[in-house]
């Protein structure tokens, strides 16, 4: 009966003193709810004390309104009669009941199906986490198993080149001609074939720089498609043989062009090739002497193997010659004895020897002219000899820097395709778990899209009629503990400072902590008095230690010697100074170190003494905790403290 009387106090309350329509009021069972449980002194204190603003014009009169109210409440139910009233109340203590009941089997159910639903999302959320597990397993794996693939094929491609290096190739003998083709081994034949290509298209480049063929002439593009044509053959030699093996094959055609041009080199002689072509070297000019020959011309080669002959025999006679000069000076001296000795003084045989000895003079003069061109015309040979080495040098070095370039844009590439193939995987990785996001979200999330949708709106619709009902209640007034004695206190009185407590002040006083002070402070007080007193025992120890030892040294004495006393105070005040040193320097050592700690146990005490969730509701976080979960919090503390 009470809580009807109390439900209809209620609803006229929210009508005459918030102004809410009639049938804009919640329904009776929502009504009920509130006014059953601890909510009901609530609501039962906001219905006598909170009203809206009036004008009071009768101010005595209006401090006696709650007893007038209460004495015309009395005179009414005096004059009811009492069975009626009985019978009343009767049909209301049944009516409440049932009404409980149906709550209780409401709340029951609802409660059956708040466990299935919070049981199915557990079972959920761990088959996703297992499937999730799985998958990441799984891709690891894959990650690994491609990796190991990888690291395989490059063994397998280092090993292959390894063998294909340990293999010994024969090149044949250095002045093997190109139609031995089919018995050089391939990778000669392909080093061969590139090089002709190269040559080739460094001589049309020739040509067309100088203009001698306009048909022949190659274009930007044409060079820029025979230049990509050249790398992509002698990247392919690369890949198909061993470094060693093209190294080697470049040495060995090399050394067949060195040996043909030093033979073409030996086989040359300037003064036979111009006399052959109807030309006369006389005094540092040629003269054409093919108008003076009325017979036909000799072939080029017939003429070339008669000057070589020619030259042969000249250098054969020229031999001779100075054979037979040797011997007919050491003739013509003993032949000059024998006349000196013989005629004596005569003038006409002096003259005549001396006029032979001038002819043999001047013939030797013409032989040593000859001897000195044929002498300059070997050096030329050589010099131009020299500097076709020269230039095979130049051109084998510009060969090793190709080769060196060619190596650095063969790593360039393929740091390039990696790249590329690391980029095309993480992209496919991308797409297949965008894949499985929107497949999770259209499978799992958007069939439980509406009900979701429907049940926040439910509740914000709740909310907002709790928030209507509440606004002019202070949470602060609201939010009440209950005690072990059943006293109900507001949560601000429940701080664990507890600064009104007497213990509380008890041992501010023993530990001389100033009350202005703040509470967390209080450790870090207990603690440096604690280290004080370890410091002052520790002292104490050692003053009566060393007053122990000076009583057994005067002990000792025979007799009081001021002089040796002095020199045994010095002594063992070097040894104090000794021991002690060390020990303080230890200690100062210890307590420096323990005061770098001393941040980290003042922010572990704010976080203890500040209590975040000490003014929030049940269903409100303060730093990723409720009220619930930091009470558990405090109490396991505690327990271990």
């Amino acid at each position: 009966v009470g809580d009807q009387i109390f439900n209809i106090e209620l609803k006229r309350w929210a009508v005459e003193e918030l102004e809410l329509p009639a049938a804009r009021l919640p329904d009776d069972g929502y009504i009920k709810t509130l006014c059953v449980g601890p909510g009901a002194s609530i609501w039962k204190y906001i219905t006598q004390h909170i009203y809206k603003e009036r004008n009071v014009r009768v101010m005595r009169g209006n401090i006696q309104w709650y007893k007038v109210l209460q004495d015309k409440e009395l005179k009414q139910l005096k004059n009811q009669n009492k069975d009626a009233r009985r019978l009343e109340l009767q049909r209301e203590i049944d009516a409440l009941q049932t009404e409980l009941n149906q709550l209780d089997t409401k709340i029951s159910r609802v409660e059956d199906q708040l466990a299935t639903e919070e049981r199915n999302v557990n079972r959920n959320w761990e088959d996703f986490m297992e499937s999730r597990h799985r998958q990441i397993l799984l891709d690891s794996f894959r990650q690994r198993c491609s990796e190991e693939r990888n690291v395989l094929l490059e063994d397998t491609h280092v090993i292959g080149t390894q063998l294909k290096a340990e293999v010994k190739l024969v090149f044949g003998p250095s002045g093997s001609s190109d139609s031995e083709a089919g018995a050089n081994p391939l990778v000669l034949v392909n080093v061969r074939e590139l090089c002709s290509e190269r040559v080739l298209f460094f001589q049309g480049l020739l040509q067309s720089e100088l203009n001698v063929n306009q048909s022949a002439e190659f274009t930007h593009e044409q060079r820029k498609a025979v230049i990509q044509h050249w790398t992509s053959e002698v990247e392919n030699v690369l890949r198909s043989h061993p470094p060693n093996q093209v190294l080697s094959a470049l040495q060995a055609l090399t050394s067949r062009q060195q040996v043909a041009l030093e033979e073409k080199i030996a086989a040359l002689n300037v003064e036979r090739d111009v006399s052959d072509l109807g030309f006369r070297y006389e005094s540092d000019h040629l003269i054409d002497v093919s108008a003076e020959q009325k017979e036909e011309l000799t072939p080029v080669r017939s003429l070339l193997q008669s000057a070589w002959e020619e030259v042969e025999q000249s250098y054969f006679e020229l031999a001779q010659t100075r054979n037979r000069c040797g011997q007919l000076e050491t003739e013509l001296t003993a032949v000059m004895r024998k006349a000196e000795t013989a005629h004596g003084s005569d003038p006409v045989f002096v003259l005549f020897v001396s006029r032979c000895v001038f002819e043999l003079e001047m013939e030797g003069v013409k032989q040593a002219a000859v001897r000195d061109r044929i002498r300059e015309q070997c050096a030329q040979l050589q010099l131009q000899a020299r500097e076709g080495q020269d230039a095979i040098r130049s051109l084998q070095t510009q060969w090793q820097s190709v080769m060196d370039f060619r190596q650095l844009v063969d790593r360039r590439q393929e740091q390039i395709r990696r790249l590329i193939k690391g980029n095309s995987t993480v992209k496919t990785e991308l797409t297949r778990v965008h894949a499985e996001v929107g497949q999770f979200v259209q499978e799992k999330l958007n069939p439980q899209f509406g009900s979701v949708i429907k049940a926040s709106s439910e509740l914000r619709n709740s909310v907002s009629q709790g928030a209507k009902h509440f606004s002019c209640v202070a949470l602060a007034a609201l939010n009440r503990r209950a005690m072990k004695g059943g006293q109900k206190l507001p949560a601000a009185q429940l701080s664990i400072h507890r600064i009104q407590s007497p213990a509380f002040h008890k041992i501010c006083q023993s530990l001389s902590f100033p009350m202005y002070m703040a509470p967390e402070e209080l450790w870090s007080q207990a603690v440096v008095l604690r280290l004080e007193l370890r410091h002052l025992r520790r002292l104490l120890q050692l003053f009566s230690e060393s007053s122990a030892d000076l009583q057994k040294l005067t002990a000792r004495l025979p007799s009081p010697d001021q002089q040796t006393l002095v020199q045994r105070v010095k002594m063992v005040d070097d040894e104090i100074l000794q021991t002690l040193l060390p020990r303080a320097r230890e200690l100062t050592q210890r307590c420096s170190k323990g005061l770098l700690y001393t941040d980290q146990v003042k922010t572990a005490i704010t976080h203890w003494w500040e209590q975040p969730g000490q003014f929030a509701l049940p269903e409100m976080q303060r730093e990723g905790l409720t009220f619930q979960q930091w009470l558990q919090r405090w109490k396991l503390a505690t327990k271990e403290s």
